[in-house]
């Protein structure tokens, strides 16, 4: 008799679990369905930060030549400039 309890009182639990054990399978479904979702959209603006990353280093290149250029020009002119000062002159004070 007390084996059968047991069993009763087995198969009890079991079908009692199984509802509880669906319902939480349910719900990690969603939430990995939510998890899915998020990581693509992350993945897609990952996408997009790093075409924007690549933008931004070319302007930088490209802002760097240009100063670059704008140097070696204002060095040239300062250097074509420098022997035609004229002598200064010192204030005197009466």
């Amino acid at each position: 008799m007390t084996r059968k309890k047991t069993w009763v009182r087995f198969t009890v639990a079991l079908v009692l679990s199984l509802p509880l054990t669906a319902c939480k399978d349910t719900k990690t479904l969603q939430e990995n369905e939510q998890l899915k979702a998020h990581v693509a959209e992350l993945q897609k603006e990952n996408g997009q930060v790093g075409n924007d990353l690549e933008t931004v280093t070319a302007d930088r290149d490209e802002l760097k030549k240009e100063n670059e250029k704008l140097q070696a020009e204002l060095k040239a002119l300062k250097a074509k400039g420098s022997g035609k000062k004229a002598a200064h002159r010192k204030r005197h004070r009466s």
